[in-house]
């Protein structure tokens, strides 16, 4: 096997904003193999799971290592946009773990049962739940018939955070959130694709406009409820919590429900400053 000796500029910085996990920081090196001839490679490492930062022609592109040939990166970015860090490590948390801890589930599953794959991501929520404690959060654990979670409250607001046992994110958690709208103007920045394409089809009220102003990558279902959800992103609803309620009125202290779907473990986080 032939070593990829060139590093990039890019690999340490992206590992300083990946989150530390159970003390270990992601760790850079020289890539075991040549992904892209003449490209700078570097490898990142953490635990079991690596990535690999290929950059070549104002491209930057990420391998997640599946114990195989490297055949298409699983995100890429422009090395001349205005923050490519940034949004390179964004996509990484939203996409790239993520997928790759569905991937290692459905293996799991596959071998030993989904029992064991809720237990070990169980495992990973205790890791937030550490990290919530920090922060000063009091926390109860509510066990389920498909699963555990365990909820907090922040002055009017409560949320949820679920490892739930069905097949549709594997190896993923889930958010719940019942309070003032306000109190999501801090997580959809971190959980949404950055710009807005959403197009609502004349749909929508003053409540929904309330929201998708803010956030257009959010789409209206209807006059009290958005959504956003796409292949390998996470999935965002939020809605009153009646649709018997008014939607022609609206401001930050609106009481709403939200869920959040398929999120990493790495992603919450870095992201638990805006849960409590």
């Amino acid at each position: 096997m032939t070593t990829a000796i060139s590093s990039t500029a890019t690999a340490a910085l992206l590992a300083a904003l990946l989150p530390a996990r159970k003390g270990a920081a992601w760790q850079v090196g020289p890539a075991p193999q040549i992904i892209r001839a003449g490209a700078a490679t570097a490898r990142l490492v953490q635990g079991g799971r690596a990535l690999d930062v290929v950059e070549l022609n104002g491209r930057i592109e990420v391998y997640a290592d599946r114990r195989g040939p490297a055949l298409s990166p699983d995100v890429v970015v422009a090395a001349t946009g205005s923050d490519p860090v940034a949004e390179l490590t964004a996509l990484v948390l939203r996409v790239v773990l993520p997928r790759l801890a569905r991937e290692v589930a459905r293996v799991t599953e596959r071998d030993h049962g989904r029992e064991q794959v809720v237990v070990e991501t169980t495992e990973e929520m205790n890791e937030v739940a550490g990290a919530l404690i920090a922060k000063g959060a009091h926390l109860e654990v509510v066990p389920r018939l498909d699963g555990v979670g365990m909820t907090w409250s922040t002055g009017d607001a409560e949320w949820g955070l679920w490892v739930l046992g069905g097949a549709g994110s594997p190896g993923n958690l889930s958010l719940t959130y019942e309070g003032p709208v306000s109190g999501l103007y801090g997580l959809l920045p971190v959980v949404l694709p950055s710009g807005g394409w959403q197009d609502s089809d004349g749909l929508g009220s003053v409540f929904t406009r309330h929201l998708t102003d803010r956030f257009p990558q959010l789409r209206t279902l209807n006059a009290d409820e958005v959504t956003f959800g796409r292949r390998d992103d996470a999935g965002v609803y939020v809605a009153l919590p009646s649709a018997d309620e008014s939607t022609d009125r609206t401001d930050d202290s609106r009481r709403v429900v939200a869920e959040v779907n398929g999120l990493g473990t790495d992603l919450l986080l870095t992201a638990v400053s805006h849960l409590v």
